[in-house]
Protein backbone atom coordinates (compact mmCIF):
# COMPACT_ATOMS: atom_id res chain seq x y z
CA UNK A 1 0.00 0.00 0.00
CA UNK A 2 1.53 3.61 -0.93
CA UNK A 3 1.41 6.46 1.14
CA UNK A 4 0.18 9.74 -0.59
CA UNK A 5 2.69 12.41 0.14
CA UNK A 6 1.44 15.96 1.64
CA UNK A 7 3.25 17.62 -1.42
CA UNK A 8 1.59 14.91 -4.10
CA UNK A 9 -1.88 16.51 -2.77
CA UNK A 10 -0.79 20.05 -3.22
CA UNK A 11 1.00 19.06 -6.92
CA UNK A 12 -2.50 17.52 -7.81
CA UNK A 13 -5.27 19.26 -5.80
CA UNK A 14 -3.77 22.38 -5.01
CA UNK A 15 -3.87 24.16 -8.34
CA UNK A 16 -7.80 23.14 -9.01
CA UNK A 17 -8.83 24.73 -5.33
CA UNK A 18 -6.67 27.84 -5.63
CA UNK A 19 -8.87 28.45 -9.28
CA UNK A 20 -11.86 28.04 -7.99
CA UNK A 21 -11.05 30.15 -5.02
CA UNK A 22 -10.24 32.61 -7.43
CA UNK A 23 -13.58 32.59 -9.31
CA UNK A 24 -15.32 32.57 -5.73
CA UNK A 25 -13.29 35.95 -4.54
CA UNK A 26 -13.23 37.40 -8.23
CA UNK A 27 -15.74 36.61 -10.05
CA UNK A 28 -19.22 39.10 -9.12
CA UNK A 29 -21.36 36.71 -11.57
CA UNK A 30 -20.98 33.45 -10.15
CA UNK A 31 -23.49 32.63 -7.89
CA UNK A 32 -22.05 30.02 -5.34
CA UNK A 33 -23.64 29.73 -2.20
CA UNK A 34 -21.57 30.46 1.00
CA UNK A 35 -20.58 26.75 1.91
CA UNK A 36 -18.59 26.04 -1.51
CA UNK A 37 -16.51 29.02 -0.33
CA UNK A 38 -16.61 26.97 3.27
CA UNK A 39 -15.72 23.99 1.61
CA UNK A 40 -12.58 25.52 -0.17
CA UNK A 41 -11.65 27.35 3.01
CA UNK A 42 -11.51 23.92 4.91
CA UNK A 43 -9.63 22.44 2.22
CA UNK A 44 -6.75 24.59 2.72
CA UNK A 45 -6.62 24.17 5.90
CA UNK A 46 -6.58 20.90 5.80
CA UNK A 47 -3.95 20.60 3.06
CA UNK A 48 -2.00 23.08 5.28
CA UNK A 49 -2.38 20.44 8.09
CA UNK A 50 -1.09 17.65 6.22
CA UNK A 51 1.93 19.58 5.73
CA UNK A 52 2.40 20.89 8.81
CA UNK A 53 1.73 18.30 11.56
CA UNK A 54 3.98 15.56 10.66
CA UNK A 55 6.75 18.41 10.83
CA UNK A 56 5.79 19.31 13.85
CA UNK A 57 5.88 16.19 15.93
CA UNK A 58 9.05 15.31 14.38
CA UNK A 59 10.81 18.28 15.75
CA UNK A 60 8.84 18.21 19.00
CA UNK A 61 10.85 14.35 18.78
CA UNK A 62 13.86 16.36 17.77
CA UNK A 63 13.86 18.51 21.14
CA UNK A 64 12.92 15.57 23.22
CA UNK A 65 15.88 13.89 22.34
CA UNK A 66 18.26 16.76 22.56
CA UNK A 67 16.80 17.59 26.20
CA UNK A 68 17.90 14.01 27.36
CA UNK A 69 21.35 14.08 26.01
CA UNK A 70 21.64 17.36 27.91
CA UNK A 71 20.06 15.33 31.13
CA UNK A 72 22.27 12.19 30.77
CA UNK A 73 25.41 15.06 30.88
CA UNK A 74 24.02 16.50 33.66
CA UNK A 75 23.42 13.06 35.15
CA UNK A 76 27.30 11.92 34.18
CA UNK A 77 28.53 15.60 35.85
CA UNK A 78 26.15 15.28 39.03
CA UNK A 79 27.62 11.40 39.67
CA UNK A 80 31.38 13.01 39.38
CA UNK A 81 30.92 15.59 41.91
CA UNK A 82 28.64 12.75 44.07
CA UNK A 83 31.55 10.48 44.05
CA UNK A 84 34.05 12.90 45.47
CA UNK A 85 32.02 14.85 48.11
CA UNK A 86 28.61 12.36 49.42
CA UNK A 87 29.55 8.92 47.65
CA UNK A 88 33.10 8.74 49.48
CA UNK A 89 33.98 7.52 46.03
CA UNK A 90 30.99 5.71 44.58
CA UNK A 91 28.53 6.77 42.72
CA UNK A 92 24.89 7.22 43.14
CA UNK A 93 21.27 6.09 42.33
CA UNK A 94 18.91 9.67 40.78
CA UNK A 95 17.64 9.48 44.48
CA UNK A 96 20.81 9.97 45.96
CA UNK A 97 21.82 12.56 43.28
CA UNK A 98 18.52 14.60 44.33
CA UNK A 99 19.07 14.55 48.08
CA UNK A 100 22.38 16.36 47.53
CA UNK A 101 21.03 18.68 45.17
CA UNK A 102 22.66 17.78 42.28
CA UNK A 103 19.94 17.46 39.94
CA UNK A 104 16.86 19.52 40.06
CA UNK A 105 13.56 17.56 41.16
CA UNK A 106 12.16 16.84 37.38
CA UNK A 107 15.83 15.43 36.33
CA UNK A 108 15.35 13.73 39.85
CA UNK A 109 12.14 12.06 39.47
CA UNK A 110 13.27 10.38 36.38
CA UNK A 111 10.95 11.58 33.67
CA UNK A 112 12.04 14.84 31.84
CA UNK A 113 10.08 16.13 28.08
CA UNK A 114 8.91 12.82 27.25
CA UNK A 115 11.80 10.24 28.24
CA UNK A 116 12.28 8.46 31.04
CA UNK A 117 15.28 8.62 32.81
CA UNK A 118 17.25 6.20 35.51
CA UNK A 119 20.25 5.40 37.21
CA UNK A 120 18.51 2.73 39.78
CA UNK A 121 21.03 1.03 42.76
CA UNK A 122 21.21 -2.27 40.45
CA UNK A 123 23.17 0.19 37.50
CA UNK A 124 25.44 1.31 40.23
CA UNK A 125 28.70 -0.83 41.88
CA UNK A 126 29.76 0.77 45.06
CA UNK A 127 33.66 1.48 45.93
CA UNK A 128 35.45 -1.23 47.59
CA UNK A 129 38.86 -2.63 48.35
CA UNK A 130 40.17 -3.67 44.67
CA UNK A 131 37.01 -2.82 43.24
CA UNK A 132 35.95 0.75 41.37
CA UNK A 133 33.16 2.18 41.52
CA UNK A 134 30.79 2.53 38.68
CA UNK A 135 27.91 3.64 37.06
CA UNK A 136 25.02 3.79 34.11
CA UNK A 137 22.59 6.34 33.46
CA UNK A 138 19.51 5.35 30.82
CA UNK A 139 16.96 7.47 29.35
CA UNK A 140 14.43 5.95 26.47
CA UNK A 141 11.56 7.19 25.13
CA UNK A 142 8.29 7.61 27.62
CA UNK A 143 6.02 7.06 25.05
CA UNK A 144 6.32 4.68 21.48
CA UNK A 145 2.62 4.57 19.97
CA UNK A 146 3.33 5.67 16.51
CA UNK A 147 1.48 9.36 16.32
CA UNK A 148 2.31 10.14 19.55
CA UNK A 149 6.04 9.26 19.84
CA UNK A 150 8.52 11.16 22.20
CA UNK A 151 11.86 9.69 20.82
CA UNK A 152 13.39 8.03 18.10
CA UNK A 153 16.16 6.89 20.07
CA UNK A 154 17.58 5.73 23.32
CA UNK A 155 20.83 6.89 25.20
CA UNK A 156 23.00 5.57 27.88
CA UNK A 157 26.01 7.08 29.53
CA UNK A 158 28.66 5.69 32.43
CA UNK A 159 31.35 6.57 34.27
CA UNK A 160 34.02 7.01 31.28
CA UNK A 161 31.62 10.19 30.46
CA UNK A 162 30.35 8.73 26.67
CA UNK A 163 27.36 9.52 25.76
CA UNK A 164 26.22 6.98 23.88
CA UNK A 165 22.83 6.31 21.55
CA UNK A 166 21.00 3.96 19.13
CA UNK A 167 17.53 3.94 18.01
CA UNK A 168 15.30 1.52 20.09
CA UNK A 169 12.81 1.40 22.91
CA UNK A 170 15.12 -0.43 25.03
CA UNK A 171 17.43 0.25 27.71
CA UNK A 172 20.76 -0.44 27.94
CA UNK A 173 20.84 -4.12 30.41
CA UNK A 174 24.19 -3.87 31.71
CA UNK A 175 27.23 -1.74 32.62
CA UNK A 176 28.89 -4.00 30.01
CA UNK A 177 26.60 -3.09 27.58
CA UNK A 178 26.19 0.85 28.08
CA UNK A 179 29.96 1.07 27.39
CA UNK A 180 30.64 -1.08 24.54
CA UNK A 181 30.80 0.60 21.09
CA UNK A 182 29.50 -2.48 19.31
CA UNK A 183 26.12 -2.69 21.48
CA UNK A 184 25.58 1.06 22.45
CA UNK A 185 27.84 3.33 19.71
CA UNK A 186 28.90 6.88 20.75
CA UNK A 187 27.62 10.12 19.59
CA UNK A 188 29.36 12.93 18.66
CA UNK A 189 30.87 13.72 21.95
Amino acid sequence: MSTVEPFDVIRHCGPAVICHLRECLLDPNLNLNQNSCVLIVVAIIGIIAAIAIPNLLASKRAANEGSAQSSMRTIHSSEAVYQATAGNGSFGTLANLLGQNLVDSVLGAGSKSGYTLACPAANVVDAAVGVQSTFFATAVPLDTANITRTGNRSFTIAEDGILRGKVTDTAAATHAAAITDGTWPPLGN
